[in-house]
């Protein structure tokens, strides 16, 4: 399968498409992965446009098998994701006090009760905060944007996390033996 044939009538802007809604009959695979680091990877080398990497996220969605897929109103293509599909690259506080995240995709989003923080393990092990984007699809916090929500954080019941959107936002578990101060 070429990405070519995949991407026909898909408009390259615009609003995220309901992929949600497509029940193609036609399935495959595609030789992609995306990596823990937030490259995509086709046929064994990296995409290097941006513009390119964004027009097949708008068509992904993780489905209830577990599986991703890039999906078009014709076809569904099974893909690999090391990890999350997602980084989140930036973070910053509005007026309100909420914060909006960014992800390495262009998507931008509000912690709030839809978006929430969850705090799991990584297939190397280590337990990183993830927000759920859309489509059954999450990014994960890099580490630039955890620190910097670390530093607005407040311990709370053994956690630390903060409110955003009316929501408490873990960060993760307090250890017994450190003080919260």
């Amino acid at each position: 399968m070429h990405l070519d044939t995949l991407l026909a009538g898909i408009e390259p802007e615009g609003e995220i498409p309901p992929v949600d809604r497509w029940a193609p009959e036609h399935e495959g695979e595609i030789d992609l992965t995306i990596a823990a680091d937030g490259r995509w990877i086709h046929e064994g080398g990296p995409i290097r446009r941006p513009r390119l990497v964004r027009l097949l996220s708008t068509i992904l969605r993780r489905d209830d098998d577990g599986e991703y897929y890039l999906v078009t109103p014709a076809e569904r293509q099974r893909i690999r994701v090391e990890d999350r599909p997602f980084l989140i690259v930036d973070a910053e506080r509005d007026d309100a006090g909420d914060w909006w995240l960014t992800t390495n995709v262009g998507d931008r989003l509000r912690l709030d009760d839809r978006h929430r923080l969850a705090v799991t393990p990584t297939p190397r092990g280590e337990v990183v905060p993830e927000v759920a984007v859309r489509f059954g699809l999450a990014a994960r916090l890099g580490r630039n944007v955890f620190y910097r929500l670390v530093e607005a954080a407040e311990p709370r019941d053994g956690e630390l996390g903060l409110v955003s959107g009316g929501a408490w936002q873990p960060l993760g578990r307090l250890d017994d033996e450190a003080p919260c101060d």
